[in-house]
């Protein structure tokens, strides 16, 4: 097995990619001179990001940094929000919705009800308003989601991930491939992690894909597989919501899948991991994929009811808990669909005995900052 992976590129715009590169790379000339002015703050930040656009697997990444700092001290996390509603700085509250925060930090404000979750466009502003906002003035840690390219805040840490099915050393700038900026911007992360990666890779694939992103000696290298917990009910039998984990939920085990004819209904960035990895644990499994951050219509509810009718007995239902935020506001589904509908929680797992070197690392540097 080698790290390089086969995957779709656009080659005949790579003329625009050219143009596109051009741009960035100045921007991020004027950065690393001075001339564009970075904002430094006095408590630890550690971004979470990627340079390339989406399903590098960053929101699972972010809650495990939140269940091993929240013992320490009072965690935040700051994300842009992605097409929520609204404008300008917001803290999510237990009556926030996803339209007004985002489907991501909605999801992480319910299952982290002790954590601070606020979203911002310009980061800068929103970390000043953690720091000094009543509310929130007690904040020890902030954790960035997707802020690698966002440099007008400087973190004390930042974490670049990249997906192992395709590696960044490998794609094109957008929009022939789907980089953010050039492969060089890994040189501004202190540690890298290799993300989805099967749960039996083995030490010369390790070797090779280590090899292959050609790190600084500085930098730590780190790999993780996707992990697949408990999956809960997302309607009770009236059809009316559950409330979303921690609170309430009615949990089955993961094992659950065994014998079952599944629908797996996703509209995240890249479904592929997840397809592979829950039809090996059922009878049958049927994807139904959307676009990432999809905002599902009564046509979608419709499709879902006919998908999930010609399914064979015994049936069910999954969904990620990003889809869930939406699906929880999509009108139309049937009785069947709702009393048949389980969230599937994802969680990240370190391998090559990799965790207590990650989680020593991150908690040296909350603690010394």
């Amino acid at each position: 097995m080698t790290p390089e992976r086969r995957f779709k590129k656009y080659r005949w715009l790579l003329p625009l990619s050219g143009l596109y590169g051009l741009a960035v790379e100045l921007r991020n000339w004027l950065f690393d001179r001075g001339l564009l002015k970075q904002q430094s703050f006095s408590l630890p930040i550690i971004n979470v990001g990627n340079i390339t656009v989406g399903g590098t697997g960053k929101t699972p990444h972010v809650e495990y940094l939140v269940r091993l700092l929240s013992p320490l001290t009072q965690v935040a996390v700051l994300s842009r929000g992605y097409k929520r509603k609204t404008k300008g700085y917001r803290l999510a509250t237990a009556l926030s919705t996803a339209s007004e925060v985002g489907d991501e930090p909605f999801q992480m404000s319910h299952k982290f009800p002790t954590v601070y979750v606020a979203v911002d466009a310009d980061r800068p502003d929103g970390v000043r308003h953690l720091i000094s906002d009543t509310p929130t003035a007690d904040v020890g840690a902030i954790i960035l989601d997707d802020a690698y390219q966002h440099r007008y805040i400087k973190p004390g840490l930042n974490i670049l991930l990249t997906d192992f099915n395709r590696l960044f050393i490998y794609d094109s700038l957008l929009p022939a491939g789907r980089l953010r900026e050039s492969a060089k911007g890994k040189d501004r992360a202190d540690i890298v992690i290799v993300t989805k990666c099967p749960s039996d890779i083995d030490a010369s694939t390790i070797s090779l894909t280590a090899k292959a992103l050609r790190l600084q000696p500085r930098q730590s290298l780190y790999f993780t597989t996707l992990r697949y917990s408990q999956p809960y009910r997302l309607f009770q039998d009236d059809g009316q919501p559950v409330s979303l984990p921690p609170l309430n939920a009615q949990t089955q085990p993961a094992t659950m899948l065994a014998d079952r004819h599944v629908l797996l209904v996703t509209g995240i960035a890249s479904p592929k991991v997840m397809v592979r990895d829950l039809g090996n644990r059922c009878a049958s499994l049927t994807p139904l994929t959307f676009a990432d951050h999809h905002q599902f219509t009564t046509a979608d509810a419709e499709r879902i009811n006919d998908t999930f009718a010609a399914l064979k007995e015994p049936r069910l239902i999954i969904t990620t808990e990003k889809d869930a935020t939406r699906l929880l506001l999509t009108d139309g589904l049937s009785q069947d669909v709702r009393q048949h509908l389980y969230v599937q929680p994802i969680e990240v797992a370190f391998l090559n005995g990799q965790q207590e070197s990650f989680n020593n690392k991150i908690i040296s540097y909350v603690r010394e900052n």
